[in-house]
């Protein structure tokens, strides 16, 4: 048995870990976090965004409290596959503003014992699930749901709500496009907007 535990401590051994929730919840704190404790413990880390988004850089993956790890932006799911290389770690940022490929790149880079943490919003502003991340949820091994605290009552936030009208589903923004708000509270402000 002793023998049995040592070999596992050796190899490789792959999975997908999601962290997901509203925005200013922590997400890509958390994604940060993770990759620079696997960076410490000298392992080959790679992290990827989507190349639309610019919001505080073109190259890093950036927090709302400025902490940053450079990053590869790519425009579709199936970059992250030419690109990951013999890295052991692979981060995925803002994952909701990829392509539904993710999910098969995400098992794939798994199956080939390669931990995958992907970071994303898991609803859009309307609160239904967001691009490939219900896909991901379902297929990984660990999620890890984070919570914003709701600016007009404090409790848990449930949903983004889009501050500024526009009924495009992607619309980069801050605080000023976007509020944390819990369940009660975003109903509330749906029907004062009616």
């Amino acid at each position: 048995m002793m023998t049995d535990h040592l070999t596992g401590e050796t190899h490789r051994r792959g999975r997908i870990e999601v962290v997901c929730g509203s925005m200013f919840s922590g997400k890509t704190e958390e994604l940060i976090r993770r990759l620079k404790r696997a960076k410490f413990a000298k392992q080959r880390v790679e992290i990827f965004k989507p190349a639309i988004d610019v919001r505080y850089s073109e190259q890093d993956v950036v927090s709302h409290d400025q902490n940053s790890i450079p990053s590869t932006p790519i425009d579709s799911s199936a970059s992250i596959l030419l690109l990951a290389g013999d890295n052991e770690v692979i981060g995925i940022d803002e994952a909701q503003f990829l392509d539904n490929g993710l999910i098969d790149v995400c098992n794939e880079l798994a199956n080939r014992g390669v931990r995958v943490i992907v970071a994303g919003l898991d609803m859009d502003f309307k609160g239904v699930p967001f691009g490939p991340m219900p896909g991901l949820c379902a297929v990984a091994d660990d999620v890890t749901k984070v919570h914003a605290i709701c600016v007009k009552c404090g409790n848990l936030a449930y949903v983004s709500h889009r501050l500024v009208k526009n009924d495009r589903r992607v619309l980069l923004g801050e605080t000023q496009e976007y509020e944390p708000l819990c369940r009660e509270c975003y109903q509330r402000a749906l029907k004062a907007e009616q």
